[in-house]
């Protein structure tokens, strides 16, 4: 008897050990199709076309010229464009992978006045392999000053106004830059649902970092540190954001995520 239970119990043991092997095999493919190098654009063209567009320098003509890449179209990368911004925006890894350049003018300007770029990454996790989610966002705006005139939909004097001291300035000036974000972002965004989620996603980031700021002020000294202000992010976890003001022209950067662990000398 005890013979024959175990010739019955002998295929059961082999059959989940069969279907362990094949799980096994099939997480293995998804784990491949992730490490598996990427096709264009790369991270690094991504952010040459974010460089190569120069803030009061570029014109509408030249950043059309820049986002106009063989790699767009071999990704079926979309550009948009209102009477004052101009966006480039797409997709890959089944729509895990996100990405835009996106560049703003002023109506009365021939130049551009904002640039961003975001490169995000929310890869699943697959068994026992970490993603390694990241979200990587830059931008630079010329801030408008009061002796440019007033316009309520731009950075409108904010570098005149008075403050309680250069921690309230600073403050004021990320709130500034997320305003004329979403304003840029507003023009554009209809007609483009990967614009739209993406840009979501800075604009969360940013909020973090401005909620943060209102309960401790005092942070806000930290924003020019070459290590950067660090910051939380309800989904993407822990982040890190530099602001650097030369003259009239502010400079962001910030990251979140396993990205991180990649900056040894800092944003």
């Amino acid at each position: 008897m005890q013979n024959r239970n175990s010739k019955h119990t002998k295929p059961g043991i082999g059959l989940s050990f069969f279907a362990i092997l094949i799980m096994g095999a099939l997480s293995g493919c998804a784990v491949v199709g992730f490490l598996r190098p990427e096709g264009p654009p790369g991270n690094e063209q991504i952010m040459a076309n974010y460089d190569d567009i120069t803030v009061k320098v570029s014109s509408a003509a030249d950043v059309l010229i820049v986002l106009d890449t063989p790699a767009a179209e071999a990704v079926d990368e979309l550009t948009s464009q209102s009477k004052s911004v101009i966006v480039s925006a797409g997709q890959k890894k089944k729509g895990y992978k996100r990405w835009f350049n996106m560049a703003a003018f002023d109506e009365d300007e021939l130049t551009v006045r904002r640039k961003y770029v975001l490169i995000v990454d929310e890869k699943p996790k697959v068994l026992f392999v970490e993603p390694r989610t990241y979200l990587s966002f830059d931008c630079q705006s010329a801030l408008r000053s009061g002796a440019e005139g007033s316009d309520k939909d731009t950075a409108g004097g904010v570098l005149d106004e008075p403050y309680a001291n250069e921690n309230a300035r600073l403050i004021a000036i990320l709130k500034q830059v997320l305003e004329d974000f979403q304003l840029d972002l507003d023009q554009v965004k209809s007609d483009n649902k990967v614009l739209a989620a993406s840009g979501g996603l800075v604009n969360q980031a940013l909020t973090s970092v401005l909620v943060e700021l209102e309960d401790s002020p005092g942070l806000a000294a930290r924003l020019s540190d070459a290590a950067g202000m660090k910051f939380e992010h309800i989904s993407l976890g822990t982040g890190k954001i530099r602001m650097l003001l030369e003259d009239d022209v502010v400079t962001i950067r910030a990251r979140l995520g396993s990205v991180l662990r990649k900056l040894k000398n800092g944003l």
